[in-house]
């Protein structure tokens, strides 16, 4: 997810810089949204590694 947020940023970047303001902005919108799901999805894997809660081996 965080590799698509990545594309997507450098999407936004290119397009921005190539005077094309409208692609960049969604670029950056949808760059901005998949981050932000990574984020919380890491922080609760991480809670719950804290936690011990998981898969048992």
């Amino acid at each position: 997810m965080l590799e698509w947020a990545l594309i997507f940023l450098v999407i936004a970047l290119v397009a921005g810089a190539l005077g094309f303001t409208g692609v960049a902005k969604g670029a950056a919108q949808i760059a901005k949204i998949l981050f932000f799901i990574f984020i919380a999805i890491f922080v609760i894997l991480l809670l719950l590694a804290v936690l011990g809660i998981g898969a048992v081996a």
